[in-house]
């Protein structure tokens, strides 16, 4: 979440006045995050999400998004709601952008992950897994391989701003990735962003995921990569083996790995590292003056990336096979 555009206070009462909300009583600028703008918005009824959708967003994924919070929702998956107008609509137009109001979910993500939180993430997310399986509209991952040269191509030449020698690492990385990527593994719904500020917990249960705006078709186990670059690593860039075991458990107790994801498993952390870093490169060289919201260090990716070139099997991560 963040915030890059303002939003009066007139157009901001004339907006919720489409809902059966009541009438604003507050509203407030949520930074952190980089995709959209978001602002926590309290009515006579209660505290809601306004989103107002930015540029990263493709205008036309927009129902995908709304219809997949419905579903994961209605089948069990602790998750935002949208609002339906009292024209039916739940999502419209503000200040230029595409917009939508959706439930609030109760709880803080966590700052500092303990192993507890691992766990919960893993159970989370083969529930969302499982329940994304009946969900019959589809959306292609553009932030998958496929998309990676584009990224790279937009930063390559001032990628040195950041470190020396970043681009060419990042280059050969990338082509070796190219090569080596799977094309038969299971496929299904993934969140694709499922960070420590996109899941809620109050005390130690974990009380909802938000920001389904990455959510895509594609590898299941990507997405249990994704949370191993996310969750379990500390921030010397060592992996944390009990944080990734609990992890990977957790999740395998409801939905069971199949061999060839366990052997991508590797294979899929270091892409997913890479997908991380080149949008924080990207966000990094390209922040935009006067935006609330914070810059995510991209070399934080860099270490991670370094340390999944090193796994020699899968007991690194962790797990006994």
């Amino acid at each position: 979440m963040a915030v890059y555009t303002d939003v009066a206070d007139d157009e901001l009462r004339a907006f919720v006045a489409l809902y059966d909300i009541g009438e604003v009583l507050a509203c407030k600028g949520i930074a952190e995050g980089v995709e959209n703008s978001n602002y926590l918005v309290t009515t006579e009824t209660g505290n809601f999400i306004l989103t107002l959708y930015e540029k990263r967003v493709a205008r036309e994924d927009l129902p995908f998004f709304i219809a997949l919070m419905e579903h994961l929702a209605k089948n069990g998956v602790a998750c935002p709601t949208p609002l339906h107008g009292r024209d039916g609509k739940a999502l419209r137009e503000l200040c230029g952008r595409p917009a939508a109001i959706v439930t609030f979910l109760a709880g803080m993500w966590p700052r500092r992950i303990q192993p507890f939180h691992c766990a919960g993430v893993g159970r989370a997310l083969a529930l969302l897994h499982a329940a994304g399986a009946s969900f019959c509209m589809q959306r292609a991952n553009d932030l998958s391989v496929a998309g990676w040269r584009r990224l790279f191509k937009a930063c390559a030449a001032r990628a040195g701003e950041v470190q020396t020698g970043l681009g060419d690492e990042l280059a050969e990385e990338l082509s070796f990735l190219e090569a080596a990527w799977p094309t038969e593994l299971p496929r299904g719904i993934i969140h694709a962003d499922l960070f420590p500020d996109n899941v809620f917990f109050r005390n130690r249960d974990l009380s909802g995921l938000i920001d389904f705006y990455f959510a895509c078709t594609d590898f299941l186990a990507y997405d249990l990569a994704v949370c191993l670059n996310a969750w379990c690593f500390e921030s010397d860039g060592s992996l944390n083996v009990t944080k990734a075991q609990l992890l990977l458990d957790n999740y395998r107790q409801d939905r069971p790995l199949t061999p060839a994801e366990m052997a991508a498993l590797p294979l899929l952390a270091r892409g997913s590292a890479l997908r991380f870093l080149l949008t924080r490169l990207f966000d990094w060289l390209n922040h935009p003056a006067g935006a609330l919201v914070r810059r995510k260090d991209p070399l934080e990716f860099l270490r991670k990336l370094r340390f999944h070139r090193t796994v020699a099997g899968l007991r690194d991560y962790g797990l006994d096979v």
